[in-house]
């Protein structure tokens, strides 16, 4: 197997588009918690704590307009709501594990401002 350096350009920018998409304060962390599991919104929120309730109900829509989570309602009084990664989302599991091992491997030497 050979080593195939990968360099960015513009033209193969779609690792700009996918940092666009998963990029930001929150949504690895709600990507991360959701894994393999369902979770409603208050169950999501309590995880993720001090996200507020409008970041949340922001970062979700993003996600779900990215094909990453997916969003079921039950028409049931009060209304239930549960959100679980697509197979897409679920395809980032392994990503964001290596992700989070390289970040402790290196957390003493990253700036941390």
């Amino acid at each position: 197997m050979t080593n195939k350096k990968y360099e960015l350009t513009n033209e193969n920018c779609s690792v700009y588009d996918v940092m666009g998409i998963i990029g930001g304060k929150w949504k690895i962390d709600i990507i991360y918690h959701l894994g393999e599991n369902t979770l409603r919104f208050g169950e999501l929120k309590k995880s993720l704590l001090p996200i507020t309730q409008q970041m949340l109900s922001k970062q979700l829509k993003e996600l779900e307009n990215n094909n990453i989570v997916k969003r079921k309602t039950y028409s049931e009084i009060p209304p239930k709501v549960e959100y679980s990664l697509t197979d897409i989302g679920k395809s980032l599991n392994p990503v964001i594990q290596s992700i989070i091992k390289w970040a402790s491997y290196y957390s003493d030497h990253l700036s941390k401002k």
